[in-house]
Parts: structure tokens; sequence; C-alpha cells
């Protein structure tokens, strides 16, 4: 029952327990318990709500920073981590394979603010040997989401 309360809720995370339990074929009461244990071993540790930003007056920089460190001796890469999810610029941090060590996303209101982000705190970190910073210019796509609208082919039928 878990992964299948886990597969239904990452996909919409504001069903109702009750049309939950009917989806599941279970009560409404174990569906509820199922929940509030995953919630207790930090299985289920949110619940998020999707913005297309492009779609506000709200002006938003998302970037993807690729961070390459040195681990230091005894706390490997976790405390590094640690210390940049920190900040509350921060938005995710993963620990990579390939060329780099972290791919961290922040956001920002300016590519200056990201910038100055970049530059003054996490570049100074003594673990970090060097980053490289991508700016975000459209989501098509966010978790498993199409943002942008289909575009309509407005041009005439023309039947021989």
């Amino acid at each position: 029952m878990r992964e299948k309360i886990l597969a239904v809720m990452e996909k919409n995370s504001r069903i109702d327990i009750k049309d939950l339990a009917i989806l599941l074929g279970e009560s409404e009461i174990a569906v509820a318990n199922e929940i509030a244990d995953m919630e207790k071993e930090h299985v289920i540790c949110g619940y998020h709500t999707l913005i297309n930003w492009d779609n506000t007056s709200d002006e938003k920089v998302v970037a993807l920073i690729e961070v390459k460190v040195t681990p230091q001796r005894g706390m490997g890469f976790d405390k590094i981590a640690e210390r940049i999810y920190q900040y509350s610029e921060v938005n995710a941090v993963y620990l990579m394979s390939g060329a780099y060590d972290f791919t961290v996303f922040i956001e920002g209101k300016t590519m200056r603010q990201v910038a100055l982000f970049v530059s003054e705190k996490l570049s100074t970190l003594d673990s970090v040997l060097s980053t490289a910073t991508h700016f975000v210019l459209k989501k098509y796509k966010d978790h498993g989401t199409v943002l942008v609208q289909e575009v309509q082919d407005e041009r005439m039928l023309i039947t021989p």
C-alpha cells in the first residue's frame, strides 16, 4: 500500500484521504495512518505547490550551480552539503557523479543577486574549488508537469 500511496501523492499531494482510500481499495483510517507513519519516518518530507512563475508578475531568477569541492578528512561531502543548504537562497543541493561534486539550485530576484550569492557566500567556503553558474531561461516541464501551453496550429486547412 505504501508504494501506491506515494505514487498517487507524488502526482497530486492535495488528494483527499477519502478519495485516495477509494482509489486504493483501503480504509480511510489505514491510509491516514500510513501517511502519518511516512511523515514521521521522513519518507514524505513536505507538500509543495508547483507554480509557473512566468505566468505571474513576480520576477524570479533560478540558477543551477555546478560546484567542485575538496572533501575534508572525516567529514566527507555531507558536511559541505550541510553548509551549502543552510543558505536561504538555496532550494536544492544534490551530490553528483561526474565532472563536479554538487548541483545547487538557487533562486533570486535578479541575476546580480545570484552572482553576489555565488561570489560572496558559495565560492568563499573553504572546501569549494570552483563553481559554474547556469541560469534557467525557461521551464518547459517541472516535476513531471508541462508548464507551457501547446501551440495551436492556426494555418487554414486546404484540401484539393
